[in-house]
């Protein structure tokens, strides 16, 4: 019986593991090529896996909610029909891989080869338990005693939150000692372990989703790892806003698709990064890293409510059509679940739209490993004070707050500050000649 090995494919720079969550195929089904045969999920996206050969599915490797690693086995295909294979799923030995370039946001890189737990050198590690490990300060010992559900008994990205819930109620041994520099130095903080919450009679219990949860840990390290600051600059937009109107219809009948605001606000902050590139940064210990490209991320909502941010590459390079379409495009692919691992990786710099919500302004948090990250607050018609040679005078505007987030340990203030006025020149300078 001829079979083909369908092995979990490379889905993302930093993406080692995924997964399981839905098999789109039984045992016994036929799989046509590049039909689609699993659901997984990767703590970037959730995504559909189609087949890379024809046949009959004969065995299923890895059950749902289980976690394979990037190049093992999860399925056997027949290519001729054959006897179907034992359905129970056993493990199969994970194929050999390059090592994955792990983006992390912990006080020095992680060497995700090394062994970390003595005695125990040949137990394997994922680059993800790894980077958590060194992150939260667990010992080689610590992680040796942590019981793995994973296949072959790996331990899991749900085995390490679990036992950081628990770890604050139990003796610990003492933490790794950490280099005595400012950007290691918040590792030495100790553990702060949330309340424990008791419901009320009547109160509703809500589990949060795979998502929810990854946001939570996300924005939880982001607040740990970078001090916040956030600088304010009210913007006059009334020109860009009688050009949409002007544009917008002309627009839709010619490209099909609606005229926003959004890029006309990614133009300006493409702009604004080339005048200030060391917006465009990230931090690795005391290392900073200056992105040559500008990839800008934009947070848009899925449909379960929560956020995602797709990124539009070398959004420098674009005009406003290409930016409008690319805008369109990633918003309409986040609403109907079809971003793809790439559409949300390699983003340098966020900007993020609270005024869709109605809200004036907003304290964004850092998306790291990024180091500033832009909230546009609604536009709003106001009564301002126009300067005019022959005088001033009270006259109805549209403004806006544009709210710039920035890491204080690399973005100071003088920085911070002149990037997001050089955002709102930008916008208030724009030309209501111009052609799109």
């Amino acid at each position: 019986m001829a079979q083909i090995e369908i092995r979990l494919p490379k889905m993302g720079e930093s993406v080692t593991e995924a997964t399981i969550t839905n098999w789109l195929k039984n045992i016994g089904d036929s799989v046509a090529m590049d039909e689609p045969l699993v659901e997984v999920a990767t703590d970037k996206v959730d995504n559909e896996l189609p087949s890379e050969a024809a046949g009959t599915l004969v065995q299923i490797l890895f059950e749902k909610d289980q976690v394979a690693q990037v190049g093992d086995v999860i399925a056997i295909l027949s290519t001729d029909g054959g006897a179907i294979a034992d359905a129970a799923p056993a493990p199969s030995a994970p194929a050999p891989a390059a090592p994955a370039v792990v983006e992390t946001t912990s006080s020095a890189p992680v060497n995700t080869n090394a062994p970390i737990a003595k005695g125990n050198s040949d137990r394997f590690y994922s680059p993800l338990v790894r980077t958590i490990a060194q992150k939260e300060n667990i010992s080689a010992q610590e992680l040796a005693a942590i019981q793995g559900t994973g296949q072959e008994g790996r331990v899991t990205k749900k085995d390490m939150l679990s036992f950081l819930e628990t770890r604050g109620s139990a003796p610990t041994t003492a933490p790794a000692a950490v280099a005595s520099t400012p950007a290691a130095a918040n590792t030495n903080m100790p553990a702060i372990k949330a309340p424990v919450v008791v419901p009320n009679s009547g109160d509703e219990i809500i589990e949060m989703d795979r998502m929810r949860k990854l946001i939570a840990d996300h924005m939880i390290m982001s607040v740990h790892v970078s001090p916040h600051v956030t600088s304010y600059v009210e913007a006059d937009v009334t020109t860009i806003v009688k050009w949409r109107e002007r544009m917008k219809n002309e627009f839709k009948k010619r490209e099909g698709e609606n005229l926003t605001y959004t890029p006309i606000f990614m133009e300006a902050v493409a702009k604004a990064i080339k005048d200030f590139p060391m917006i465009n940064v990230s931090v690795s210990g005391t290392t900073i890293i200056k992105r040559k490209d500008i990839n800008i991320g934009m947070a848009a909502a899925l449909p379960s409510g929560n956020l995602i941010v797709p990124v539009i590459k070398n959004a420098d390079r674009m005009n406003l059509v290409g930016l409008a379409k690319a805008v369109n495009e990633l918003a309409n692919n986040a609403r109907n679940n079809k971003l793809k691992p790439e559409d949300i990786q390699g983003g340098t710099y966020t900007v993020t739209n609270v005024g869709t919500f109605g809200n004036v302004m907003g304290t964004p948090i850092i998306n790291q490993p990024q180091v500033a990250i832009l909230a546009l607050g609604a536009i709003r018609k106001v009564p301002a004070v126009i300067e005019t040679p022959e005088g001033d005078f009270i006259g109805i505007r549209h403004k806006m707050f544009l709210s710039h987030s920035y890491d204080h340990r690399v973005v100071d203030g003088a920085l911070g500050g002149q990037f997001v006025r050089r955002v709102a020149d930008y916008l208030e300078g724009f030309d209501p000649e111009t052609t799109i």
